[in-house]
């Protein structure tokens, strides 16, 4: 690999994405090992040359040579493409550049609902802003995602059942619905944070569903997985509400939901 010298990648050391890719960079030698800054750590010379707002959204990277500073997904094209020009070319071709910038900033503005962390309250956090685009982009993605999977493991559940792509995408925004309608008023600021995280919830419950979707077995067996799936949803729904300093009120909410569909379809589906 070819050395990006006289850079360093400011990244959020509490974000376990940032930190890895930051990591990659380093161990694999495209930067130098100074090459990278945690936020929180940054020295007063680097940080006079950041916009520390925009580096708080997006990764920043500091030209120590020209002290000019760049950012978000150029900044990862600069240490990619310092190894491997061919293949950022490649990147930057519209409408490609378009997709993996928009891809960037859905992961960018999401990630402390894709992996929250204890300390995102603390004074030098590096937290990015609340962006509703985002926010409803990436709530879009896994109800979407979520109802497409659910739509082809659900006949394994209950031989009565056809995959229905419309009727697991109403259940997703049902969920939502409810949650809002409970939880709003109780949650206030702190509302579009949980239900950030409430669909990575959602997300990992349907990560989980994939591989069943490749087996062959009874309904008993897809009953337990299922069980097994929803088991740990809760418990992760209820670590992130801790982690938040939302109490279990959330955490409750979901759970009578998924009873309360549970039952039903269960009343519906085994007559």
């Amino acid at each position: 690999m070819k050395t990006l010298k006289n850079h360093t990648l400011i990244y959020d050391k509490d974000c376990p994405m940032c930190a890895v890719y930051s990591s990659a960079f380093i161990g694999s030698g495209m930067l130098d090992k100074n090459g990278r800054e945690a936020f929180c750590e940054i020295s007063l010379e680097d940080k006079n040359l950041l916009d520390y707002n925009k580096a708080r959204n997006e990764i920043a990277l500091i030209n120590h040579q020209e002290n000019k500073v760049i950012y978000g997904l150029d900044s990862l094209l600069l240490i990619i493409g310092n190894s491997f020009p061919l293949l950022v070319k490649i990147a930057k071709i519209q409408p490609l550049y378009w997709f993996f910038q928009k891809l960037y900033k859905l992961v960018s503005f999401n990630r402390k609902q894709i992996i929250p962390s204890v300390k995102d309250t603390e004074k030098d956090a590096c937290v990015p802003d609340f962006n509703l685009k985002y926010r409803l982009l990436y709530i879009g993605f896994v109800a979407v995602l979520s109802a497409f999977v659910l739509s082809e493991f659900s006949p394994k559940l209950w031989q009565n059942l056809t995959p229905n792509f419309y009727r697991e995408l109403s259940v997703c925004l049902a969920q939502i619905f409810w949650q809002t309608l409970f939880l709003k008023s109780f949650l206030k600021d702190n509302f579009w944070n949980y239900l950030g995280n409430m669909m990575t919830v959602s997300l990992l419950g349907t990560l989980l569903l994939i591989p069943a979707l490749f087996l062959n077995f009874n309904a008993l067996f897809f009953g337990v997985y299922f069980f097994a799936v929803v088991s740990v949803m809760f418990f992760e729904h209820f670590r992130r509400c801790k982690i938040l300093k939302l109490g279990f009120l959330p955490t409750f909410s979901w759970l009578i939901f998924r009873l309360t569909l549970a039952l039903l379809i269960f009343a519906i589906y085994s007559k």
